[in-house]
């Protein structure tokens, strides 16, 4: 069966919607799913399923709304998918700090619009890449006063989007192939 990688959104980020991760992975492996493993408290799963990804997410957001009485938005990758996402950075040969690189994952493509929003908020020194479903990030200031990942973090994009660090993305795949 196929590794799939599961991103949480807006999860444990202050008091609000609160998943602690023990029982997230009880409550995953007693619906099936297999050798379910999590990475950090911000939302980052990798387990076994039969099910296609857009399935998937859908099965993950109702288990996670029933069981804590809130939505939470859920991507989900193949661990082929990610392996690729890390092999088509565009920023490789350029990122000296991988906790300002980051990479959005989206629900589907951006349309020209947003497109254009997104490269409009680059300002530099900053790198923006969007290669289909994922948006590559180059913080070297900080991503905490950066106009362009106050952005991506936002709903405005009219896709889902959730947001994950190089060192996040790299360990995700790690967890996937063990």
């Amino acid at each position: 069966m196929p590794r799939q990688i599961a991103l949480l959104r807006g999860i444990n980020i202050g008091p609000n919607k609160r998943v602690p991760m023990p029982r997230l992975r009880e409550l995953l492996t007693e619906h099936g799913y297999e050798n379910v493993k999590t990475y950090v408290a911000s939302g980052n799963i990798v387990l076994t399923s039969k099910a296609e990804p857009r399935k998937l997410e859908k099965e993950l957001e109702k288990l996670i709304e029933e069981e804590w009485g809130f939505g939470v938005a859920v991507i989900v990758r193949t661990r082929d998918e990610l392996a690729d996402v890390i092999e088509r950075n565009p920023f490789a040969d350029i990122v000296d700090n991988p906790k300002f690189m980051q990479v959005s994952f989206l629900s589907g493509k951006p349309d020209n619009e947003n497109a254009k929003k997104i490269n409009d908020a680059c300002v530099e020194p900053e790198l923006v890449g969007i290669d289909g479903r994922e948006i590559y990030a180059w913080h070297p200031n900080g991503i905490g006063r950066s106009d362009l990942a106050k952005l991506l973090a936002t709903k405005q994009l009219g896709v889902t989007v959730t947001a994950r660090n190089w060192n996040t993305v790299l360990a995700m795949l790690e967890l996937a192939d063990e």
